[in-house]
């Protein structure tokens, strides 16, 4: 983590003399990784008449922030002891891909709605299918086995039976190691007529 915090610096602290060369600093639009905090901006006088702006690289930030490489810091308003705030921050990626997984396999976004209901409606199926695939996976892991979000959904989605005359239902699909997973630890019979 060190080597990295170093490097992703050193990647700013390059923009920052770049910008030094090219561009006024103070016209430069600022972000959330503001490379316009490693220059300093010096004022001089010449005989109380003009001033001038000389910018450079501001070192003493620069060695400064060096001085934190290696740490991670957590900062809130919370009360609560450090091993608990820390518990929580530790599964904020849990969290995270729980938004991913919405996003791109179960269509949460882009809404294309205008009516509140239908908003609301929307949402709450992409989380039911969340709450469900994720009870789903728990049980694989259970069961020993991990699989990916993809090939869990691509598996469910792929799963199609025949009607045979109204007498039974008859498997039109593959086996697969998630279906035979599935049918190990919740006996569903997905593989007989």
């Amino acid at each position: 983590m060190m080597e990295y915090q170093r490097f992703v610096r050193n990647r700013q602290i390059e923009r920052a003399k770049k910008l030094l060369t090219n561009i006024d600093p103070e016209a430069y639009k600022k972000g959330a990784n503001d490379i316009t905090r490693f220059i300093k901006r010096t004022t001089t006088t010449r005989s109380g008449e003009e001033t001038v702006d000389t910018y450079e690289l501001n070192l003493d930030v620069i060695n400064e922030e060096e001085k934190y490489d290696g740490f991670y810091v957590v900062a809130t308003n919370l009360n609560d002891s450090a091993k608990y705030i820390l518990d929580i921050s530790s599964n904020r990626y849990k969290i995270e891909d729980c938004f991913r997984v919405m996003k791109t396999n179960f269509s949460a976004r882009s809404v294309f709605h205008q009516k509140r209901e239908r908003i609301v409606a929307h949402f709450m199926i992409c989380y039911t299918a969340l709450l469900i695939y994720r009870l789903l996976e728990k049980k694989l892991d259970m069961y020993g086995t991990c699989f990916t979000v993809d090939s869990i959904i691509k598996t469910l989605s792929n799963i199609q039976v025949a009607n045979l005359e109204d007498v039974c239902y008859m498997s039109t699909y593959n086996n697969s190691q998630v279906l035979t997973a599935l049918n190990a630890i919740m006996d569903l019979g997905l593989d007989k007529k």
